[in-house]
């Protein structure tokens, strides 16, 4: 039951700061193209690579905090439902190239900043 309070908890905390980036990114560069959501997954990826490698390897932290942190505050901050929503509007809008391109930039730059964050963790 704490697990599950934990990932509640973080959850929420998730939701309410990635809505508060995604939406101050998307005011300052414009939302012709989802920089917000982008930013957001490109964080939260790095992130998840940094403390999976940190409390698996290096910090002794109690399950609920793993949960809580991991799959409750980065699994609601990272926002994959809304990066695939946004890539269909954009087919839809006819744009295919932004489209593509935010396909290729949020896989490339997620799974480089995840690699990035367990370096990082691992030099802790």
């Amino acid at each position: 039951m704490q697990q599950l309070l934990a990932i509640a908890g973080g959850g929420a905390l998730g939701a309410v700061l990635r809505f508060g980036m995604s939406n101050s990114i998307d005011r300052l560069l414009g939302r012709d193209f989802p920089y917000g959501t982008l930013a957001v997954n490109i964080l939260g990826s790095l992130l998840v690579g940094f403390l999976f490698v940190l409390f698996i390897e290096r910090i002794a932290v109690s399950a609920e905090w793993r949960m809580g942190l991991l799959v409750g505050l980065l699994g609601s901050f990272t926002t994959f439902s809304a990066f695939s929503f946004e890539t269909l509007a954009l087919f839809d809008a006819g744009d295919p190239l932004k489209a593509l391109l935010n396909i290729i930039m949020s896989i490339v730059f997620c799974l480089l900043a995840t690699w990035l964050g367990m370096l990082l963790g691992k030099q802790i």
